[in-house]
């Protein structure tokens, strides 16, 4: 299912009635900011998922080195 030209310009109208043409631009803004600062903070959100992992890892690993010593 795609949008046609047709449905595109029946939602650009309604957009344009609904907000008018002075605040178009100003939503416009806060939609790309508001994408920014989610990407944003998706990328901190794997970043530390991903330093939580590594010093998990790390963690196993030490273990493993002191069980394997002790042995």
């Amino acid at each position: 299912m795609s949008l046609g030209f047709t449905e595109i310009l029946l939602i650009a109208l309604f957009i344009l009635i609904v907000f008018g043409a002075k605040r178009i631009p100003e939503l416009a803004r806060a939609m790309g900011r508001a994408s920014y600062e989610f990407k944003k903070a998706k990328a901190d959100l794997e970043a530390e998922s991903r330093d939580f992992m590594n010093a998990a890892e790390n963690a196993a690993e030490a273990k493993e080195a002191k069980r394997g010593t002790a042995a």
